[in-house]
């Protein structure tokens, strides 16, 4: 299957209240450079939380604006890509069609999908609502993150063509495992097995099954 595709990068910029963020981003043409940590242009504010390997691209789903603009009829208008800061949009993929590990051709590149994206509280500010982290973690529509398996040009012209599956867990159970559901040590387990998490997401898990216990989230979801 192929998937047309816009894609995205942004800038660092400051925001009133907050930390610094790159989530603000526009749409680019043409043929870009992709290499091990991104889009060459592409910017992280925070980069022990944000980029890196496992998260050079941030991929989220258009369809899923719609959801958003009738939850908050009044702020339609800022429902649209790229709001929630990603690298790749594209209609005909979600969460429930997309496996950890899954490998995709784009243009020279192949990435591979890491991890659900775990949103954080600067989507709070971004979007002027005080608990959208929450409200999309919650919802299961957050996207998901890739790393670069080879890096090469790539082009907003060519789309993406998934040329490997390599596991049985979807992002979307990957969310319900993470998020949705009571302690269950079976099924971190059959997370941790996914071939392709990435290494953020094997040590939550890991944790999980040594203490026994979920980590408290509401600092990432809510700020300090």
């Amino acid at each position: 299957m192929y998937y047309p595709l816009n894609v995205y990068i942004g800038k660092v910029r400051e925001y009133a209240g907050s930390r610094p963020s790159a989530i603000a981003k526009y749409q680019v043409d043409g043929e870009l450079k992709l290499t091990e940590r991104g889009l060459e242009g592409d910017q992280q504010a925070e980069k022990i939380i944000h980029g890196g390997p496992d998260r050079a691209l941030c991929h989220y789903p258009r369809e899923h604006y719609l959801h958003w603009a009738r939850e908050f009829p009044e702020q339609a208008e800022q429902f649209t890509a790229p709001a929630f800061g990603e690298n790749i949009s594209t209609q005909g993929l979600t969460e429930h069609d997309v496996y950890i590990g899954d490998i995709f051709r784009w243009g020279d590149a192949l990435i591979q999908v890491t991890q659900p994206r775990s949103p954080c509280f600067k989507l709070n500010y971004h979007f002027g609502i005080r608990d959208m982290a929450s409200l999309m973690q919650k919802s299961g529509r957050i996207g998901w993150l890739y790393r670069v398996v080879l890096a090469g040009n790539v082009s907003t012209d060519l789309p993406l063509e998934l040329v490997s599956r390599v596991s049985d867990v979807s992002v979307a159970e990957a969310i319900a495992i993470a998020w949705h559901m009571p302690f269950d040590d079976e099924q971190y387990h059959r997370l941790l097995s996914a071939a392709g998490l990435s290494v953020s997401w094997t040590r939550t898990m890991q944790k999980r099954r040594i203490s026994g216990k979920v980590e408290d989230n509401s600092r990432r979801l809510m700020g300090s």
